[in-house]
Order: C-alpha cells, then structure tokens, then sequence
C-alpha cells in the first residue's frame, strides 16, 4: 500500500493539533504565574533603565524611575489601609474607662472644659464615659474592667430598653470619631450631651420586667405594694436629691 506523501503545511498543523492536547500542558504555569512572570520582567527592566537614565539611547531611564516612585507609593498606601483596619478592629475592644476611679461629674466637667476649647473628639470621648460612670453609680450596669463602648451599649440598652437605639447610635458616633477617624463636631457632641441627659433621667425597669404582673408570693405582693423592687437603686443626679438608694416619699423612716 502506497501512502501520498505528508506536504509540509499539514505536517505543521498536525504537529500543532497535536501539541494543543492538555497531556502536553500539564506542568505548565498558571495565568496567575504568567501575569507574574511578565510583571516581574517588566519591572526589572524598569531597574534596569533607571540605574543609568541619562545613558545613550535609554531616554525611558527617567520614566522609569517614575514609575517606580508610583508603584512604591501604592504599595505603601496599600499596607498602610491593610494596617489601618486591622488598628482599628483591636481598637474597638479597648476599654471606655480607664482604671482610675472617677466620678461621672468628672467626665462630664472634662467634655465640656473639651468642648469649650474646640476639642471635640475629646468632648465626644468624655461625656460617653460620663454615661457610662452614671450608670455604674447607680447600679443599672455593674462596674466591670475592660467594657468597651460597643458593650456598654448592649448591656445599658438592656437594662433600659427605652433608650437602647439611641445608646447605639450614640456610640455610633464616638466610634466613627475615634477609630473611624471622622472629625469631632459639634452636633455629635450635643447628640450625646442630650443623651447623656435622657440616660440620667431614665428609671431602670422593675425586677421582673412586667409592672402588671400578679405577684406569686405574699412578700411579693407586699413589696408591690409598697412600690415594687426595682432592678437597681435609682440614685439622683448630681445635688438634686438623697442618694440613699430610696425611691421616693421620707427618708429615714421605717418600713412598715
């Protein structure tokens, strides 16, 4: 049997086919590895110009450097934005309150000393402390190292539900200011100035939670009676009244 010779061009293209198979490309690099690779040329050819820009026939010596400086530069901004979120996610969980005992009247005179120099970032800071000493005083929140402000607004907004959206937006705005690095303002400051207020005028609610229910035992019909345990003393602000833990009528008397 006598086959027809194979002429050049289909000796090629059965050559190509067969090479085209995917046995053949097994070990070959990623597109990932190619995009690399070229980068890689790319840049050192770059490295290459810029080492010597004013030699004969490199005019590209200075675009080079150049471009360089540019890539550095956003290389930089790219690490800088990675470790600025990263910040601020452990910033979050630091601690509202120093462990130097303070008063509440003493970050509320310091945010608004802040707020009369123009420093309202500090101010902010200050009178969210303020509330959260408040609310420790008072025995709504129990004093516990280490609470951040995201848990403050948790554990107030659950002790006074009435008030629980606007403790989280007021912490709201002193995250964005202090890890959001957003600028201190004025009306931030007055949003939690008017929270702070609210926050002091507030009453926890009963132990118990329904005002309405039926006591079921007699000692707890007569303490209904006679006002009802509440789920904290609630304590007056600052020279407006006892701070015996009573909730009202004489002080001193007894109880009946």
């Amino acid at each position: 049997m006598i086959l027809d010779p194979i002429g050049r061009d289909e000796a090629r293209e059965a050559a190509r086919r067969e090479l085209e198979k995917p046995i053949y490309h097994q070990d070959d690099p990623s597109w990932l590895e190619r995009l690399w690779n070229r980068f890689t040329e790319w840049l050192g050819r770059l490295f290459e110009e810029s080492s010597a820009p004013q030699a004969h026939g490199n005019g590209g010596g200075w675009v080079s450097i150049v471009i360089i400086v540019v890539i550095l530069l956003a290389a930089i901004a790219l690490i800088l934005w990675v470790m600025r979120g990263r910040r601020n996610a452990r910033s979050r969980k630091e601690s509202l309150l120093e462990e130097t005992p303070t008063r509440a009247r003493d970050h509320r005179d310091a945010a608004e000393d802040h707020a009369a120099a123009g420093r309202w970032r500090e101010a902010i800071r200050e009178r969210l402390r303020a509330i959260a000493r408040d609310l420790e005083e008072r025995a709504i929140l129990g004093p516990r190292p280490g609470r951040t402000a995201d848990e403050l607004a948790a554990e107030a907004g659950d002790a006074l539900p009435d008030l629980a959206d606007e403790l989280a937006a007021g912490v709201r705005i002193f995250d964005d200011v202090w890890y959001g690095d957003r600028p201190g303002t004025p009306d931030g400051y007055a949003a939690l100035t008017r929270l702070e207020e609210r926050v002091r005028a507030a009453r926890p609610r009963p132990l118990g939670g329904d005002d309405d229910a039926e006591p079921e035992s007699a000692e707890a019909r007569v303490l209904q009676a006679a006002g009802g345990p509440w789920r904290a003393p609630y304590v007056p602000a600052d020279g407006d009244g006892t701070s015996d833990g009573t909730t009202g009528g004489a002080s001193g008397g007894e109880r009946r």
